[in-house]
């Protein structure tokens, strides 16, 4: 069977299944408006876990935590960080400062935020006892110096060009965290929502700061039920978490609006290269040559991305443009097979995990089939989130799927690619080890002039893209879909909910 025909076939079971659902019993929701409401309501797949911006891990919680809390440093389109709550400066290789803007926030419990609380939101990150993720990163900071309510210096280790990078933790009130507060649940931030309380399970209520309206988040994991609560009126916004054809689907309704934006997370398969078989070059590239990325974007994602062949888009201050793709070529691909030693009389197999999400596993299906025809038998591996993640930290993979969410810091090349940042010390999951990747990447971190960074962070990914520790996929698309009348709301290019904060539910009748 050719392979477009493989992949025609996987779209429309995917269609037909994911309609399966909204199809059934919509026809009373289809059109109505819904009851009237002074909040809007925000559908999403997976409810915010920590609200404590030091601990959290998942998307959910991140994307909560930056309405909730303030925080030292942003970053523009080409992401490079720029000014948040404070104007900032490198007054020599290991000496920053920081002064908050005259218009000093306040947090939610009256306090006006000053420089002693960022000293101590960053003394808590960096106290073991915290526990903090980040620490490791701000392992840097030596010390901190109050010089006056609004003015705070930064003295490192070593000199860090990179280090407003990792200035992006949302800041808590000194007083409480002395007191040991529990921000998980009870955040006390500046940020401009506040929490104003938990009403059912699945269910998470916020409050506009500047004029009151109440903004909810409503946790329901399966799709078909989310398409049916936004075409019933019951939530008026949802983002991402779509199957395409679920989105193809919200397009023909009348009652509902749908944006579409480039999006910079990038999804990417990744190789275990300790594993005899995949720790081989050559069978790296035939994998490369024999997914019909194309074909996979025009049928499964129905046009809602653009490929990818490095983590950071062209468009980032340090992106690659000039990388080529692997095209799509089976004879290249059996040739290399060949040439590693497998063909019809000892055929490759291997075995590739991911999650549990239904599209997911289609989407595997459809990889499956693309490798079955250059002759590698390949068997998809499905686990809930816990035990999927769990083994791809361990090295416990050939081939594994995920998605980098909201990276900006070329710091991520340190993390997921130099020799010592192999888990737990790391998220270099694929056990790449290569000298001359580990000599860019050390003298990319240590170049504070911005121009020659850039040049060094593009040359080690034209090197990783020769080695292809992982194969990059695509940029998928950022989608949001709203019953009509909703207004105001911003679609960001990594899926953070900041719209929440400008958006406008439909007029009342």
């Amino acid at each position: 069977m050719r392979i477009a025909r493989v992949v025609d076939v996987h779209r429309r079971s995917l269609i037909r299944a994911a309609l399966a659902g909204p199809m059934v019993g919509l026809g009373a929701g289809c059109g109505r408006d819904g009851p009237a409401t002074a909040a809007v309501r925000l559908g999403i797949a997976d409810a915010p876990r920590n609200l404590d911006p030091r601990l959290a891990t998942d998307a959910a919680s991140e994307r909560v935590n930056r309405l909730l809390y303030a925080r030292l440093v942003e970053f523009d389109g080409a992401s490079r960080p720029v000014p948040g709550i404070a104007d900032f400066e490198q007054l020599a290789p290991r000496h920053w400062r920081f002064r908050l803007r005259a218009e000093r926030a306040a947090f939610s419990n009256g306090e006006p935020v000053g420089a002693a609380d960022v000293v101590a939101t960053y003394a808590s990150v960096l106290d073991p006892a915290t526990a903090s993720h980040h620490r490791a990163v701000l392992s840097v900071i030596a010390r901190m110096e109050v010089r006056d309510a609004r003015t705070l210096d930064f003295h490192l280790r070593q000199p860090e060009p990179l280090f407003a990078y990792h200035l992006g933790i949302g800041i808590l009130p000194a007083s409480l965290v002395e007191a040991g507060h529990g921000f998980q649940r009870a955040p006390v931030g500046s940020g401009p929502l506040v929490l104003a309380g938990w009403p059912a399970p699945g269910r998470l209520m916020l409050r506009r700061r500047h004029d009151d309206m109440a903004v909810e988040l409503v946790t329901v994991k399966d799709p078909n039920v989310r398409v049916m609560k936004l075409l019933r009126g019951e939530v008026q916004l949802l983002q991402n978490d779509l199957p395409p054809a679920l989105v193809g689907y919200l397009r023909r309704q009348p009652s509902v609006r749908v944006v579409q934006s480039a999006g910079i997370n990038c999804s990417y398969l990744g190789f275990n290269l300790a594993d005899p078989a995949t720790g081989r070059a050559e069978v790296r590239r035939a994998i490369a040559h024999a997914i019909d990325r194309t074909a996979i974007l025009r049928w499964l994602f129905q046009g809602n991305g653009r490929l990818a062949e490095a983590l950071f888009p062209p468009e980032h201050w340090a992106g690659a443009a000039d990388l080529a793709p692997y095209p799509y070529d089976p004879v290249s691909a059996r040739a290399l097979l060949a040439h590693a030693g497998y063909g019809p009389g000892r055929p490759l197999a291997l075995s590739y995990k991911t999650s549990s999400d239904p599209f997911r596993i289609r989407l595997a299906t459809v990889i499956q089939a693309q490798l079955a025809a250059v002759g590698i038998d390949l068997r998809v591996q499905s686990y809930d989130w816990g035990t999927f993640f769990g083994d791809i930290k361990a090295g416990r993979f050939q081939l594994y799927s995920l998605t980098w969410v909201g990276i900006r810091s070329p710091d991520l090349f340190r993390y997921a690619f130099h020799s010592e940042a192999v888990p737990p010390d790391g998220a270099n999951r694929g056990r790449y080890r290569r000298a001359a990747a580990d000599r860019l990447i050390e003298a990319a971190a240590a170049e504070p002039d911005a121009r020659r960074q850039a040049a060094l962070y593009r040359a080690l990914q034209h090197l990783l893209h020769r080695d292809l520790p992982y194969l990059p996929l695509w940029l998928e698309d950022q989608v949001l879909a709203t019953r009509r009348g909703v207004t105001g709301y911003g679609l960001a290019s990594d899926g953070r909910y900041d719209g929440l904060t400008t958006v406008r539910p439909p007029r009342r009748a």
